[in-house]
């Protein structure tokens, strides 16, 4: 702490602005520690705590903050240029189910052999899929060639 002068809050809810070394003496006195908790403030305010128990609290809640983040995965489906229709429909659906779920769906075409001459029909199945999922997906990556692949990214939409 570099300030001449600190507001200080005491356990009891009490505040006050005091100089520095008195500050020190009133935490020194009741045994416990002074913690700058907003440096930024004109003046900084500090808190005389026990910094022990202090520091505890703050991992307990960064920790309860990190557990109700859910982690984004992104499940894969597969296609080819001439998937027939009763397939698409099929994995259509678990994408569905993947995007309600909260999670990304990275959709490919693969083409083997000769297959890269039909890249338009691969299109088109990326096609068909952002239009069957369009009422809870948006594209997040459009469809794009990455070697003999093309692949999709879809993100669930979000939620009214």
């Amino acid at each position: 702490m570099r300030a001449p002068r600190v507001r200080v809050v005491d356990p009891e809810g009490q505040h006050g602005i005091y100089d520095l070394k008195t500050a020190l003496e009133m935490a020194r006195q009741r045994g416990l520690d002074l913690v700058e908790i907003a440096p930024h403030a004109d003046p900084p305010v500090c808190k005389i705590v026990d910094y022990g128990k202090f520091r505890y609290e703050q991992q307990k809640k960064e920790k309860e903050a990190r557990r109700k983040q859910q982690a984004q995965q992104i499940k894969e489906i597969r296609f080819r240029p001439h998937t027939d229709t009763h397939d698409f429909e099929f994995k259509a659906k678990h994408a569905r189910q993947f995007l309600e779920d909260g999670n990304k769906v990275k959709a490919w075409v693969q083409f083997r052999g000769r297959d890269i001459i039909y890249q338009e029909a691969g299109l088109e199945v990326l096609q068909r899929l952002i239009n069957a999922l369009q009422d809870v997906a948006k594209v997040d990556q459009p469809p794009h060639m990455e070697g003999r692949r093309m692949t999709l990214i879809l993100a669930p939409a979000k939620k009214k």
